[in-house]
């Protein structure tokens, strides 16, 4: 007889999904038109925009390091909410930022409790999903970040363009807060708290999940060479809308989503890590070394293949090694590791197109996730199968 699987669409999934894409469709709507506002409507020079903008980067990898402390420590939900809330909230004061510092401080203490936000509502989802689907519920809770991230941009453009920066701002302010009230009707299962020594190391970071961040940290990089200068390169290389990059990136990453999570739960997980990063290093040689737009497009839907398939499977190796009580640090450490390939991508995609080009810049992502893969199988792959936890 085939086993009957428990639930996966029940009401608290839906709602962490729910909140999830509230939050990220909130911040992302202000990715485009920010530095449009900032060098139009303030006229800040140009060459401080970056600085600005990099600010929330900062305070969100201040942050992420004690937060998983912070979501094992205390009741999870209501540090969601309260994390939530201030997120909302902070919105409010683009409104009266009016200088490059007030910007950048805004944007630091909101990348903080973004930090916060996205660590205990990732460990309230994965407390919330059966153990038996978790890799096809991590799928699909990711997927919602995506979605977020190709339609804000879209709206936001045309609300800036007819109402301005402030209706924008404000709009933004009301989807997030909905997205706190949607947190509420959320049941999350309650945990026995973490029992560590006062000044143990594990407070902060997953130490089982170590051996996977030099895997994970390598493939992030491109991905932040991809979401801070694909535009720029498609316009280097002549394509007229380079901007619908991110649409079929996210078609490539809803396609793999919807297959990926059912392959690790049946335990073909590093069969699946395996094949994401090969596609990725495929992906991107193919873009760094073909200039036209029939490339450029197909290559944004394997792309968004890979990391479709990647991103979801890091999450389920690093959560995999963690017992219940440590899951807020699993995922902090989980999401501390992109955000820092994401930042060495964008610093570094920056440097080799000012020596070079972007192409050498796309070139040299394929090699990260070549290397990517090779820590892999080195070093993640044997780690992941001494440590791993059955069922919790």
């Amino acid at each position: 007889m085939n086993e009957v699987k428990p639930q996966l669409w029940n009401r608290n999934f839906i709602q962490c999904c729910t909140a999830y894409f509230l939050m990220s469709f909130a911040f992302y709507m202000l990715m485009p038109t920010m530095p449009v506002y900032l060098v139009e409507e303030l006229a800040i020079n140009p060459s401080k925009v970056g600085l600005a903008l990099s600010s929330y980067t900062i305070g969100l990898l201040c942050v992420r390091p004690f937060s998983g402390y912070l979501v094992d420590s205390f009741s999870r939900k209501p540090l969601y909410l309260f994390a939530f809330l201030m997120f909302s909230l902070l919105f409010i004061g683009y409104l009266f930022a009016a200088t490059v510092m007030l910007v950048m401080a805004v944007r630091f203490i909101q990348g903080g409790f973004m930090g916060l936000t996205s660590v205990s509502g990732n460990t309230i989802t994965i407390d919330v999903i059966p153990s038996q689907r978790r890799g096809e519920g991590i799928g699909f809770y990711g997927l919602t970040l995506n979605l977020a991230m190709s339609l804000a941009p879209l709206v936001a453009v045309s609300l800036y363009d007819f109402k301005g920066f402030h209706t924008l701002v404000l709009i933004a302010l009301a989807i997030a807060l909905t997205g706190v009230m949607s947190v509420l009707p959320i049941r999350n299962p309650e945990r026995e708290k973490a029992v560590r020594p006062p000044l143990s190391l594990d407070r902060f970071i997953l130490i089982k999940g170590l051996p996977f961040v030099p895997s994970y940290l390598l493939s992030a990089i491109p991905y932040g060479m991809v979401v801070s200068f694909v535009v720029l390169y498609g316009k280097e290389i002549n394509i007229a809308t380079p901007g619908y990059f991110f649409i079929f990136m996210a078609i490539g990453v809803g396609i793999a989503r919807l297959v990926s999570g059912k392959l690790i739960d049946k335990g073909k997980i590093h069969l699946v890590a395996i094949i994401s990063l090969t596609v990725l290093i495929v992906g991107f040689t193919a873009f760094s070394l073909f200039h036209n737009a029939a490339t450029f497009f197909i290559m944004a839907l394997i792309i968004g293949v890979g990391f479709g398939i990647s991103v979801p499977v890091f999450q389920y190796l690093f959560v995999n090694v963690a017992p219940h009580n440590m899951r807020g640090t699993a995922t902090s450490t989980y999401l501390t590791s992109f955000d820092l390939g994401v930042g060495i991508g964008t610093l570094s995609a920056g440097f080799i197109a000012s020596h070079l080009n972007l192409a050498a810049a796309y070139l040299a992502g394929a090699g990260c996730c070549a290397l990517s893969l090779v820590t892999y199988l080195l070093l993640t792959k044997p780690s992941y199968e001494k440590n791993k936890q059955i069922d919790k």
